[in-house]
């Protein structure tokens, strides 16, 4: 079975509808090697689910989520977001896209060692164009839902790797984007913090009915999905 849903599919028009989506890669010194990673993938996600991507490396649970998050182009195929084709923009217009309506938590943190926990989460709406000082607020309010309130002017390097990854979950809800994809988002935590993760997640996409998307290879975390999704040989196993 490919696909395992623990709820009836949510009511109303997908936010996001993916279609005959391929990926292939070419490489080699006249690019005439070539690796076919999606085979045709079809996928519609609902506002205020979570969806886990499981299968086993490279069958192609990252490259999937990185073109449903605009990272990178389908070879073919069509992904929209609330009925608009997002691969129609120029990669300008692609950025803005991103950075307004889909969040982003990596394996790795990926904070900006330079700066304290509060300006690293604040980073998304600093790149829209907006002052520090205007979102002073909302990044405060998204320490206090990561727990995290009183570690506000750490940097980095002075945060405990769960914490670390909590702050990269507060700032990807920074924009309040009605998407948040997730890589892997456990894989460098051992299974103690790794439970504070997943319970963070689940309880902040019920909490502001965000949709999230989440690649793992944590079975109890894929459990804890509305649905499952099974990937293999670049093609979602099941019906």
């Amino acid at each position: 079975m490919g696909v395992t849903r623990k709820h009836a599919p949510p009511e109303g028009a997908p936010v996001i509808e993916a279609r005959a989506i391929t990926k292939t890669f070419y490489s080699g010194p006249t690019r005439n090697a070539k690796l076919v990673v999606l085979r045709g993938i079809n996928l519609t996600v609902h506002r205020g689910e979570i969806i886990a991507i499981v299968g086993a490396s490279g069958a192609g649970k990252s490259t999937l989520l990185h073109i449903l998050g605009t990272l990178d182009r389908p070879t073919s195929g069509t992904v929209t977001y609330n009925g608009s084709d997002v691969f129609a923009q120029a990669d300008e217009a692609l950025a803005r896209f991103r950075n307004r309506n889909v969040g982003f938590v990596f394996q790795f943190h990926h904070l900006l060692p330079e700066f304290s926990a509060l300006e690293n989460i604040a980073m998304p709406a600093l790149i829209s164009g907006k002052k520090l000082h205007e979102v002073h607020g909302r990044a405060r309010e998204l320490l206090r839902e990561v727990g995290l309130e009183a570690r506000a002017a750490q940097r980095p390097t002075e945060l405990s790797g769960g914490e670390q990854q909590r702050i990269a979950v507060a700032r990807a809800l920074m924009n309040s984007p009605g998407i948040v994809l997730a890589d892997e988002p456990s894989g460098n935590l051992d299974s103690e913090n790794a439970q504070l993760l997943h319970r963070l997640l689940w309880d902040l996409s019920r909490r502001h009915g965000q949709t999230f998307i989440v690649v793992t290879h944590n079975e109890s975390l894929a459990r804890q999905a509305d649905r499952v999704l099974r990937i293999a040989d670049g093609v979602i196993q099941g019906p």
